[in-house]
């Protein structure tokens, strides 16, 4: 029975070490903790003697462990030391895989968002895909971070996924495995608008958001009627970079709150004061790609009136992950909190609710009758008073329309539009970011009558 007793110490030590707080408790509470331990011990002694092939140790425990984590939640697991490295490389912003970003569901891998310009986004993956197949080898039966490893691979190498689209027949994508180069934020000036495009949120974002701001200053001078912030497909990231970002925004007031299981354990975050954009408005476009520390921002942004939001509800995460190092066995990713925006909603399952729903959407142009204007009456009168638009200065009501091209001649695909780092804003195809220009270009017309 000496392996019986070194199997409960070992359980005792690496599995289930938090189990050390029930020392305090009843001695019927110990008497049940202990028997469900000997209970652990049978089974992987029944395992280790009988199981048709030989299995380490270590890749039992880990199993064991990884299984109680996941059966938490869809967000808690084990990182063995590989993982656990490659996740810090991650959150730097450069990584090597699919450029994916996923959560478990019904025993299904989920895609929560693919990140620009990498093969995921290329090869048209799309928020609320299920992949059920990784190179024809069912995913069910496999843990989330089991599913992850499958999908990483040496570079250049081609793996194929089986994707379910709604009702649609599954259906197969070829994609390349990269190394993922993350810039995290990008911006581009559009008729007197910034647009800001936030991909993820790793250590890179907070002083790329403060870079494209001033940069964006620089090229439009006092011009600047605002910015876009596109959250878009967005999956989330580093809290403290959420927070940093919000700050950037805000004077003042509660960014976000987190409640754990302990009430003496509630952390709230502040901002410190100073608006990078000094009051110049702001929308944010969201979607149902957007998630965790996006959701923190929106939600934020949104509670403050800070911003106006547009697009369609967002994905629903608000719970809050620890990750634990544990020396020498890698670490393990634990949901510890839930966080709350400074209302002090909950937005766990239920998402973020845009002040504008905007779906995105494909617009045709339809044929019109032709209208006589007062210009064909007979006898009208000649127009010999005023000033013609181009002699006085002013801007058309939409400047960010080409000349020529009426509003109903705007096209969208049917999805949001997937821009790689390579790619430039597409007012035209991206029907959410052209109403969200709009919505801009009408608040800077109402300032301006307003100072006249």
């Amino acid at each position: 029975m000496k392996l019986r007793s070194w199997l409960v110490t070992a359980a005792v030590t690496v599995a289930f070490v938090s189990l050390s707080a029930a020392v305090g408790q009843s001695s019927n509470d110990n008497s049940n903790t202990y028997q469900q331990l000997n209970l652990f011990g049978d089974v992987f002694e029944k395992i280790r003697s009988d199981y048709v092939e030989p299995v380490s140790d270590e890749k039992l425990i880990e199993a064991a462990i990884n299984g109680m984590l996941t059966s938490l939640d869809p967000h808690s697991s084990y990182m063995n030391p590989k993982e656990w490295d490659d996740m810090q490389v991650q959150t730097k912003g450069e990584f090597g895989g699919l450029g994916i970003e996923v959560t478990m569901e019904d025993g299904v891998i989920k895609v929560v968002s693919p990140i620009d310009g990498t093969p995921a986004a290329k090869a048209g993956i799309q928020p609320g895909d299920l992949i059920v197949q990784i190179d024809n080898k069912p995913i069910l039966g496999l843990t989330l971070s089991q599913a992850v490893d499958k999908m990483r691979g040496p570079i250049d190498s081609k793996i194929v996924l089986t994707i379910r689209r709604g009702k649609q027949p599954n259906f197969d994508v070829t994609l390349q495995r990269a190394i993922i180069k993350i810039q995290s934020v990008r911006g581009e000036l559009i008729d007197n608008v910034g647009y800001i495009r936030i991909t993820s949120f790793s250590e890179q974002t907070s002083g790329g958001l403060q870079e494209t701001i001033s940069k964006l200053k620089g090229q439009a001078g006092k011009k600047l009627q605002g910015i876009v912030l596109d959250l878009r497909n967005n999956p989330g990231g580093l809290l403290d970079q959420a927070i940093a970002v919000c700050d950037d925004f805000l004077d003042k007031g509660e960014i976000v709150s987190t409640r754990g299981r302990d009430p003496n354990n509630a952390q709230r975050y502040n901002a410190t004061g100073g608006d990078l954009l000094q009051g110049l408005p702001i929308v944010v476009l969201i979607n149902g790609g957007s998630a965790s520390a996006s959701e923190i921002v929106a939600g934020a942004l949104q509670d403050h009136h800070r911003a106006i939001l547009l697009g369609t509800r967002s994905f629903g995460k608000g719970s809050v992950q620890t990750i634990i190092p544990i020396a020498g066995h890698g670490a393990i990713r634990l949901t510890t909190a839930r966080y709350y925006t400074p209302s002090g909603r909950s937005i766990q399952a239920k998402g973020i609710e845009p002040d504008i729903v905007v779906e995105q959407a494909k617009i045709e142009p339809i044929a019109e009758p032709k209208f006589r204007g007062e210009a064909d009456l007979p006898g009208a009168l000649q127009n010999t008073g005023g000033t013609a638009p181009d002699e006085s200065g002013e801007q058309p009501l939409n400047p960010q329309q080409p000349s020529g091209s009426p509003s109903t001649n705007r096209t969208a695909p049917a999805a949001p539009a997937q821009a790689t780092d390579t790619e430039k804003p597409q007012p035209d195809k991206d029907y959410q970011l052209s109403r969200a220009l709009d919505l801009l270009h009408g608040i800077a017309l109402v300032e301006a009558s307003k100072a006249n």
